[in-house]
């Protein structure tokens, strides 16, 4: 039995409908309170025991880096200044990534998440995988990654998370036809990119999330470009499920959360906001005052 220890974090996209945020960062650094986005995402990967991590990002971008780098002169003048609580703060960022190995690789130009995907192919190797979106977050008690593992070690398929929609969003996201086998599992039968919802195969919506198999890869290398010339990881399972493969869905249990465009970003800042533990009652008190 395989066990996922790689994780691919797509980050190489132009980040257009948050312009103009990401014309001077990228829009896993947006802020959700007091943490980027991607903090997020790899506080999930380390719940989920999962310790190797590949970014795909775009040419000459180095906010990665730079964030988990550590800064000797600032800690010096936090300490001068005796501003521990924050000089804390800098070193939970530091601890965070001592639990990784991290691996960078370059998109020199953005042509599809498959595209995407398929720079890691080489870094990944003979190994299963996990794919992260970082504009999908899951605020629940077991983590998205962990909830999609536990299903990977039964099937040792590629499953693809889902989450069930109104009927108001159907036709706003790609959905999965599928057949149910279990409570929250199912055989994925099709994937609908942005159907009308009375001819939607399904209400299951496509969570930022997948467990990948080497097969997948090959089927990324000889898929051939949509019309906007891009590589579709989608299209890919489809390509999969028509040659008979076995493809699994599972329903995630938790708040899905995004920030794909500035809405969207706007809410899940607003709903982490409310929660937080140190600024979550002040905030509500000022909605009381404002509202």
């Amino acid at each position: 039995m395989q066990e996922v220890k790689k994780a691919i974090l797509l980050m190489a996209g132009l980040g257009t409908r948050l312009l103009p945020l990401t014309k001077v960062i990228q829009k896993e650094f947006l802020p959700l309170v007091d943490r980027p986005i991607l903090h997020y995402l790899l506080e999930e990967l380390l719940a989920s025991e999962i310790k190797e991590v590949i970014f795909v990002l775009p040419p000459g971008r180095r906010e990665v880096i730079d964030y988990f780098k550590k800064r000797p002169f600032l800690e010096k003048i936090l300490k001068e200044r005796k501003k521990f609580e924050l000089l804390e703060e800098i070193k939970k960022i530091e601890e965070l990534a001592k639990n990784f190995s991290f691996t960078f690789l370059y998109e020199r130009q953005p042509l599809g998440d498959g595209h995407a995907v398929l720079q890691a192919k080489k870094t990944v190797g003979e190994e299963p995988s996990v794919v992260l979106f970082c504009d999908d977050l899951l605020d629940s008690k077991i983590p998205a990654t962990l909830q999609l593992l536990k299903t990977f070690r039964t099937c040792q398929k590629p499953v693809i998370a889902l989450k069930k929609l109104p009927k108001e969003k159907i036709s706003l996201y790609g959905i999965a036809g599928t057949e149910k086998i279990a409570s929250r599992l199912h055989k994925i039968k099709k994937i609908v990119e942005k159907p009308p919802a009375d001819k939607a195969p399904s209400d299951l919506g496509i969570v930022g999330r997948y467990i990948l198999i080497p097969e997948v890869f090959d089927y990324l290398k000889r898929q051939k470009p949509n019309q906007k010339g891009e590589i579709i990881l989608a299209d890919a399972f489809e390509a999969m499920i028509k040659d008979g493969k076995m493809i699994y869905g599972y329903e995630l249990e938790g708040e899905w959360l995004e920030c794909g465009d500035l809405l969207r970003w706007m809410k899940t800042n607003l709903y982490f906001s409310l929660k937080h533990p140190k600024y979550g009652q002040k905030l509500k008190e000022y909605l009381k005052e404002i509202l």
